[in-house]
């Protein structure tokens, strides 16, 4: 079954105040990367106008939306990819050149080392076809490359436990905890899985002029307030490999959710652009006419019914900035707990009763931030090719959660 995304009206009840609200804060800002015509060089690339990039050499990039900087909000997707993506059109009267040429002097910051490597793990492609480094680009080839983010500057070790459900001399798999940045950003300098996974792998020394230190290389990020698996590459020939899987999709992700409400549906697909809230900047939105934003794909199933909440699992196609938050939201279904969208309130049941305020509150004392966890994935190892799956554990806020919605379902409909 598929549902497009619809938006239900939602009421709600305002709890006691002395509930704590999840704070998130920090953010991370995708910064669009300039391209350098470099008028200097004879046969330096040159864009057509209109679609692909203009005279003064831009690309058209297929990036994630800039984040909205200044706001002390920690913008993290579910799948917030850590590499950039370039889709370039080469121009009608480009001469012929080697594409790592080519891109090294038309992309600011990048050798032509780091474009080989890419092109060593498949990341460099032109027409749809992986290509070597000394293909001879030639006019209206269309380029893609796929290049991982650099490690942030001046990140210092931290002493910080984490929890590593799998580990070789690739890949590390993070069983995060929540409440847990994943990155340096504005208002989280430090504390972070970065600087934590820093330390796990080089003790307390480690510095970045030293070639010997393992950098922890981010492939996609979650939320702050969501537990669960993320993974992390450890070495550049596994980050490519690895991006490259993130971008097409071919990964298996999934997530558990406790939402408002009973969904009706036992399974389905929510399909619906997400973009910025347009009144509030911090948030996002479903825009169903795709005027705004990009096209995103929730598919969900229903796995235990409480009456007033559901659990779903929830499979990924797509990986937008709030994807599962935003989508179970607009079927009028936002997860419990979510401050951020208004699940910190009466949603759901006889909500003019003091006894089923005082369960409620209990509930999201138990559990205070959304209830979602990143339970399985599923990729190909980079290096060995073998596709492999993993599973975490519900944290233990998680499992109370459920234990007392079960509890009240037995209560309203005894055997």
């Amino acid at each position: 079954m598929k549902t497009e995304a619809r938006q239900i009206p939602e009421k709600g009840v305002n709890l006691p105040a002395q509930i704590e609200k999840s704070k998130m804060s920090g953010s991370e800002n995708d910064k669009n990367t300039e391209l350098n015509p470099g008028n200097e060089f004879s046969k330096n690339p040159v864009f057509p106008k209109e679609r692909y990039a203009g005279e003064s050499g831009y690309s058209e990039m297929d990036q994630e939306e800039e984040e909205f900087a200044g706001t002390g909000i920690e913008e993290e997707s579910e799948d917030k990819e850590f590499y950039e993506h370039y889709r370039l059109i080469v121009d009608p009267g480009q001469s012929l050149m080697r594409v790592d040429v080519w891109l090294a002097h038309t992309l600011r910051n990048t050798s032509r080392s780091k474009i080989k490597r890419a092109a060593d793990a498949g990341c460099l492609l032109v027409n749809g076809s992986q290509v070597k480094p000394s293909y001879k680009i030639k006019p209206a080839d269309e380029i893609v490359l796929l290049l991982p983010y650099p490690p942030p500057p001046d990140i210092e070790p931290e002493n910080i436990p984490v929890q590593i459900a799998f580990e070789d001399d690739d890949i590390c798999l993070v069983n995060k905890d929540a409440g847990m940045v994943v990155h340096p950003g504005v208002g989280n300098w430090y504390g972070t899985l970065v600087h934590a996974l820093l330390y796990y792998f080089n003790g307390p020394t480690a510095r970045r002029d030293d070639e010997n230190v393992i950098w922890p290389k981010l492939v996609h990020r979650i939320d702050k307030d969501t537990s669960g698996l993320l993974l992390v590459s450890k070495s550049d020939e596994s980050m490519f490999a690895l991006s490259q899987q993130f971008y097409e999709h071919t990964t298996d992700r999934n997530y558990w959710a406790i939402v408002w409400g009973d969904v009706l549906e036992d399974k389905g697909t929510i399909s619906g652009h997400i973009g910025r809230h347009k009144k509030d900047r911090k948030k996002f939105a479903v825009y169903t006419d795709g005027s705004v934003g990009k096209h995103a794909v929730t598919h969900f199933e229903v796995m235990d019914r409480f009456g007033i909440a559901t659990l779903v699992r929830c499979k990924l196609e797509t990986g937008r900035t709030h994807q599962i938050r935003v989508h179970l939201k607009h079927i009028g279904h936002t997860l419990f707990g979510d401050t951020m969208y208004g699940g910190d309130v009466v949603l759901a049941g006889p909500n003019n009763t003091r006894s089923y305020l005082d369960f409620i509150f209990k509930c999201l004392k138990t559990m205070p931030r959304q209830a979602l966890h990143a339970k399985t994935l599923g990729f190909t190892h980079p290096i060995s090719k073998e596709r492999v799956n993993f599973e975490s554990e519900l944290p233990q806020d998680f499992e109370d959660l459920l234990g007392l919605l079960t509890g009240y379902r037995e209560k309203m409909n005894p055997a």
